[in-house]
Order: C-alpha cells, then sequence, then structure tokens
C-alpha cells in the first residue's frame, strides 16, 4: 500500500458492512475478514474471499477505500481485464468511470474515480435485461458469452454472412474469440449489446443481433443481425428486431433505432418492415465491399412512437 496516504482507514466504512485493518477487508459487525484492498502507486486492487461475493462487500468496501484516500488524492484509478467484468461491475457501482484501454499485454481497462466525482453509482447507458434476458415466447434474447464461441465462428463463416458483414470479410477465430469474451465489457461501458437469439422451445442458438450505440449525443442507436440458415424464414429475425426495439425504447436513451441492407438485400428489407421499420434513406457508397469497392446502403428507421402506432393497430406480423 502507499505510505503517504495520511489517511486512518480504520476510520472509514462505518455503517457500509465494512471496516479496514491495514489491507485487510473486514466485516463491521463480525470481525471476520472478507478479503483485501490496496493502493500501490495511485492504483487501487481487491480481491473478495469466495464465499463472500454477491453480497455487495466488492462495490462497499472500494466505495468507502476511495473516499477515504480521495480526502487527501485527487485521483484514483483501477486497471482491469477485459475478462473480468465483475470487477468492472464493482467499479461502476463504487462511482468510477470508464475512462481508457491500456494497451499492452495484457490489455487492460482504465477507471478513474477523481476527488470531486459526484457520490453514487457511474450512471450506464445501456442497463442490463430485466430477468437477464428478453423474450415474446417464440425466442428468447441473451446477452453473448465466452460459451458462444464455436456458434459465433460457424454463423460468421457462411458465405452469404460474410457477403452482408461490414466489411465483407471472413472473420478469423480468435477475433471473433475476443468479441465473444468481450461482449460484457462493451456492454457494461454503453457502445454496444451483443445479444444471442434462442428457439425458446428447444433453447437452441437460432441466430444474432447486436446493438450499436454509436452516437449517444443524438440518442441515435443501430442494429444488425444474422440468422442461421435453419431458422430463416420463421420471423427469428424481425422478432428480434422488434423485441431489441421495446427494451430500447422503455429502458434507453436512445430516441432512434436504425438499421442498414444492402440494395440487393430484399430478406433483411423484409425483416426490418416486419419489425415495424421504415424505409428512410438511400446512402450511395456508404459501406466498403469487396476488393476495394464500395457498395450503396439502404437505411430503415424505428421511433418510440412507431411502436406505439403499431401496438394501438394490432401489433407486427412475424409471418
Amino acid at each position: 500500500m502507499d505510505q503517504n496516504t495520511e489517511v486512518r482507514l480504520e476510520d472509514a466504512g462505518a455503517g457500509s458492512g465494512v471496516r479496514f485493518r491495514g489491507e485487510a477487508i473486514v466485516d463491521e459487525h463480525t470481525g471476520d475478514v472478507l478479503g483485501r484492498i490496496a493502493l500501490d502507486h495511485g492504483i487501487l486492487t481487491f480481491e473478495v474471499a469466495p464465499e463472500a461475493r454477491r453480497r455487495g462487500v466488492a462495490t462497499a468496501a472500494v466505495r468507502e477505500f476511495s473516499r477515504a484516500l480521495l480526502t487527501r488524492r485527487d485521483r484514483l484509478e483501477m486497471r482491469i481485464g477485459w475478462d473480468n467484468p465483475a470487477a468492472q461491475r464493482v467499479a461502476l457501482a463504487a462511482g468510477y468511470t470508464r475512462e481508457a484501454v491500456r494497451r499492452g499485454d495484457p490489455e487492460l481497462i482504465v477507471f478513474s474515480r477523481l476527488a470531486g466525482d459526484p457520490e453514487g453509482p457511474t450512471a450506464r447507458l445501456l442497463p442490463d435485461l430485466p430477468g437477464g434476458e428478453l423474450s415474446d415466447g417464440v425466442i428468447t434474447l441473451r446477452p453473448l458469452g465466452v460459451q458462444d464461441v464455436d456458434f459465433y465462428i460457424e454463423l460468421h463463416n457462411l458465405p452469404d454472412v460474410i457477403a452482408t458483414s461490414v466489411p465483407p470479410e471472413p472473420r478469423p477465430a480468435e477475433e471473433v474469440q475476443r468479441r465473444c469474451v468481450r461482449a460484457e465489457a462493451h456492454w457494461l461501458a454503453g457502445n454496444r449489446a451483443d445479444l444471442v437469439i434462442l428457439d425458446t422451445t428447444t433453447g437452441e442458438r437460432a441466430g444474432e443481433i447486436g446493438l450499436y450505440y454509436q452516437e449517444p449525443p443524438t440518442g441515435q442507436a443501430m442494429i444488425g443481425y444474422s440468422t442461421l440458415p435453419a431458422y430463416r424464414g420463421r420471423g427469428f429475425a424481425s422478432r428480434a428486431a422488434q423485441l431489441i426495439a421495446l427494451w430500447v425504447f422503455a429502458e434507453t436513451g436512445i430516441a432512434r433505432l436504425i438499421a442498414g441492407t444492402l440494395p440487393t438485400n430484399t430478406g433483411s428489407q423484409r425483416v426490418l418492415e416486419k419489425a415495424g421499420f421504415t424505409r428512410e434513406a438511400y446512402l450511395r457508397s456508404r459501406l466498403p465491399g469487396p476488393d476495394g469497392t464500395r457498395t450503396d446502403d439502404v437505411q430503415y428507421v424505428l421511433l418510440a412512437g412507431d411502436l406505439l402506432a403499431q401496438a394501438s393497430g394490432g401489433g407486427a406480423s412475424h409471418a
């Protein structure tokens, strides 16, 4: 631990359920050691014993430890691996802000907290799904995870999926694995939410849909999707688009949801129209094509009011 903090950590944490004894996190009531927390050259680290996890111990410890130290410091920092979303959640809940990605091996996400930052958790642009998933009884959407690597490799190596990807190139296995491993971290950062489409009856993976929050200042996000051949023509993609739209407009600050298709991709255009999207623009040379070419993009949009109009008119078709 830094030797020049000049803070009596033993006085910190009262009423939070934890106290500090040296580097030990101690149960305020029983005196049991629950874990450890330390500061080394301005970098905060912590660990909690397995039996004390999922009880708010880590969040309380990081919050109170940081509050005490910031009486004498201007800044604290945490560096957390992409594959450790639990620690990222603790950082956000304790009021830290995701700041940058520190390149190197390993590559680490930097979270910081300043002395003048407001109390309370850091607001998230994309909250968790209610109950961890979305479902309409026919399909279910759940977050992408490391358990989906093989499925994602299969899906993203289909020739027609490659042809409609941006750019239209095969995805190396290591890139697909990295996307699955880092999916929760991107969701917590608020820049994208990747979901797997499941057949609710069988539980089998049918496809994927992604939400890309590329314009938070204007409240605009984009969706993209693909399905396995065996599940096409059954309305799964349009159901997924409508489910994610309902969640987006109810739970986030997104006001416009857009999607684009190649002019020749009439199947995808039908998916969007069934989900309630309206064709809005034709963008020439919008996307990178094969072999250095450019391709046009047909853009669709969905607004919250569109969903309300659908509901009053009996809902969308999923034929």
